[in-house]
């Protein structure tokens, strides 16, 4: 079996957490899968992106432990600075180029 670099492990844990969190709340569990389905596309080497996904997942996840958290969204920030809601993936190649953690 193959070690797991940190960031990997961190991310791991995180879906392990989210998994926990949401057990208790209907209708979570498969948004939080699907979520993490959609960014693991994103290459191992996108660090800074990952970093970034770490990040605002931890934030996230304190949200969802809240006892009054009944629905969460999964807002993506746009280059200029708009959050949506339509497009919820940094993986989605129009995102890609609008981020400002992009360099491409």
């Amino acid at each position: 079996m193959a070690r797991h670099s940190k960031l990997q492990k961190q991310v791991l844990g995180l879906y392990r957490s989210f998994l926990r969190a949401g057990k208790d709340k209907p209708g979570f569990l498969p948004q939080i899968r699907a979520e993490f389905r959609k960014n693991a596309q994103i290459p191992r080497t996108d660090v800074m992106i990952i970093e970034y996904l770490v990040r605002r997942g931890q934030r996230q996840l304190e949200q969802l432990r809240g006892a009054h958290t009944k629905q969460m969204a999964w807002p993506v920030v746009k280059g200029d600075g708009s959050c949506y809601k339509v497009d919820r993936s940094l993986a989605n190649p129009e995102y890609r180029s609008a981020c400002p953690l992009r360099n491409d």
